[in-house]
């Protein structure tokens, strides 16, 4: 696959079941829980965006230091899809996109690499798998640019991916962060 992975990390959500922000909140290490997703995420691409939503200077800056591109949505708030379409968008040459999501913080490197090598490798679509179960991060080929850049709503690329489960790879990987989102203080226990 000519051209590089393109990784968008999805930071636009304003955490709102959550009761404070969710996105900068310190993992008992006191990593901010965006930060951690990041710096887990970062090996496996070439380019890293960071999709935010307007009035999030703070967490650009600690996605800039990370070396995070940033993104900003400003119709975050209508849903998921407009956030990967906007990451898209600002990335059109890429060769394939890897989307992840900034309230997975557990999600291993190997995790998020093991889905870009089977972009890599030629697959349309991808995604982790734990126990059966499909989990993120997911990844795009080239030639889901068109219907990615439109988006809109709250599903993100899962639409993508349920119309078209002949296309998806499965990638089963150890790892049950995988399956693992932060919406609630107690989902950090």
């Amino acid at each position: 696959m000519p051209g590089a992975i393109v990784g968008i990390l999805l930071a636009a959500g304003r955490g709102s079941r959550f009761g404070s922000d969710k996105l900068r909140h310190p993992l008992a290490d006191g990593t901010p829980l965006a930060v951690a997703a990041a710096r887990h995420f970062y090996p496996a691409c070439e380019r890293r965006l960071a999709v935010l939503h307007p009035g999030s200077e703070a967490l650009a800056s600690l996605l800039a230091a990370e070396g995070y591109e940033t993104v900003i949505c400003p119709d975050a708030d209508a849903g998921m899809g407009h956030s990967l379409a906007a990451g898209v968008r600002a990335s059109t040459e890429a060769a394939a996109w890897l989307v992840a999501l900034a309230d997975m913080p557990f999600i291993l490197p190997s995790s998020h690499q093991a889905v870009a090598a089977r972009l890599r490798a030629g697959a349309s679509l991808a995604a982790s798998e734990f126990n059966g179960r499909r989990g993120h991060p997911v990844g795009f080929a080239r030639e889901w640019l068109a219907q990615l850049s439109t988006l809109t709503g709250d599903q993100g690329g899962k639409t993508i991916l349920q119309a078209h489960r002949d296309r998806l790879q499965l990638c089963p990987v150890a790892d049950p962060g995988v399956l693992r989102d932060i919406d609630r203080p107690d989902d950090l226990e």
